[in-house]
């Protein structure tokens, strides 16, 4: 084998911000430091570990990237490790380090959810190849996020604290890989635009376009032409002999947000593309990614939505909890905001106190990731306190009072639309953004809001 220390000629003697971190998982100790040192080159972070114990201990304290790992260790299996290291972290690329003569057993490691083997005697260009690889891989996927990571929730998405997201996150890693409609489903706010283009960033399409259309205002015209490129005579009643357009979605993929949202046209129309075979269109090559925050089995009983279109979507479901089940990353994800904005607006970042740090996770967030960053922009535009103090964040909503109207109680229609109504408003950004989330025109929410202040 050459040795790793020879020369690299793309080297790196420092890494720099942003480098991809691996972990070497191996117990002989010198193929470890020479590993290590070709990584290092390369400008990689390093971490080694000699046993399957430290190999786990390392991804659950750090956000590893990439992972070497020989098949054979001293006492373990690695066959055995690596599922419970993709376990841990389901964006991890691992590489599985095997003798020519293991090679079988590297593709039943790579079913288990390696990413990859690295047959031995391996050389330096092979490492690079892996490197690249990996890194090629997180660039897709930080593209793919960037139109929907306005802030740093995105990285806290993928590196949740939370058992609840990091089941669903390993969920829609396996859903990634195979070519099958996935329907996410969550509260408004939760990150499924992100999720979205996560999946699409770790699919084989992940070099073709991705797609993000709203739902409420989809209409047939839309879907056949303009995201599919179907042309116009695609689309029911059209003429024929109108030349095909060229195909947004073309061999990527089209995430349809507020599936439920869809007119009774459009869901006819959305249906032949979700078949296999004869009744697929021939000329649309799409994987369809659909998020919705409602109970679909619930509107399929009540007529509004299609039940074979419901069997067609939801091939692979996706949970998506809300920021209320998972307040380990409510306080990671408002520093992170805190810092983020505080830099846009030219200040020091302030810290959270302890009792500002207990209503945050004691708060229920009913806006989830928007409302969440609303409240930290506000605490910041109104204090100018280098310690936020609690009363810069929402109070945990009471309990309804007797006087307070709730569904079911002797209380009038308009009495209950209007509790509704201004708790919303109280979270979301906008205006419009209450009027899109209630269902009613903004002039018509305006008036009513008038009302209501009188």
């Amino acid at each position: 084998m050459r040795p790793l220390q020879s020369a690299m000629k793309t080297s790196l003697d420092a890494a720099s911000p942003g480098s991809l971190r691996v972990l070497i998982v191996d117990d002989d100790p010198a193929i470890r430091r020479t590993l290590a040192l070709c990584l290092k080159r390369l400008g990689c972070v390093v971490e080694e570990a000699a046993t399957g114990r430290e190999a786990l201990s390392t991804v659950q304290r750090e956000a590893m990237d990439l992972v070497f790992c020989d098949l054979k260790l001293e006492r373990e299996n690695g066959l055995d490790l690596v599922p419970r290291l993709v376990s841990e972290r389901p964006q991890l690329d691992v590489v599985v380090i095997t003798a020519y003569a293991a090679v079988d057993t590297a593709v039943e490691a790579m079913r288990r959810g390696a990413k990859d083997y690295l047959p031995k005697p391996f050389t330096p260009a092979q490492i690079h190849q892996h490197v690249e690889r990996s890194r090629n891989r997180r660039a897709a996927e930080m593209r793919a996020a960037a139109p929907d990571a306005t802030f740093d929730e995105a990285a806290l998405l993928i590196d949740s604290a939370s058992q609840h997201m990091r089941a669903a996150l390993q969920v829609l890693a396996r859903a990634a890989t195979h070519d099958v409609p996935v329907l996410l489903r969550g509260e408004r706010g939760a990150g499924q635009g992100f999720l979205a283009r996560r999946l699409h960033a770790q699919s084989p399409r992940c070099g073709q376009p991705f797609s993000a259309v709203s739902c409420a205002t989809l209409c047939v015209e839309d879907l056949a032409n303009d995201l599919l490129g179907l042309g116009r005579s695609a689309a029911p009643g059209a003429g024929t002999g109108a030349p095909e357009k060229s195909k947004p979605s073309e061999g990527g993929t089209l995430f349809l947000d507020e599936i439920g949202d869809l007119s009774p046209a459009v869901q006819a129309r959305l249906l032949p593309l979700l078949r296999e075979g004869e009744h697929r269109p021939r000329s649309t090559d799409v994987r369809i990614v659909a998020a919705t925050s409602r109970d679909l089995a619930a509107e399929v009983r009540s007529g509004h939505f299609r039940e074979d279109l419901l069997y067609a979507l939801n091939v692979v479901e996706v949970a998506i909890p809300p920021l209320r089940e998972r307040t380990e990353d409510i306080l990671p994800l408002a520093r992170a905001l805190l810092a983020r904005l505080a830099s846009h607006a030219g200040r020091d970042v302030p810290v959270l106190s302890r009792a500002a740090e207990a209503r945050l996770v004691a708060y229920s967030w009913p806006g989830n990731l928007p409302e969440l960053r609303n409240a930290v922009e506000r605490a910041l535009i109104l204090s100018p306190a280098r310690v936020l103090d609690p009363d810069c964040f929402p109070e945990p909503v009471p309990e309804p009072s007797a006087a307070e109207p709730v569904l079911g109680g002797r209380f009038s229609a308009e009495e209950i639309e209007k509790v509704h109504a201004q708790r919303v408003m109280s979270w979301a950004g906008t205006l419009e953004e209450a009027s899109r989330v209630l269902g009613v025109a903004v002039t018509t929410l305006w008036r009513k809001r008038r009302k209501w202040e009188r």
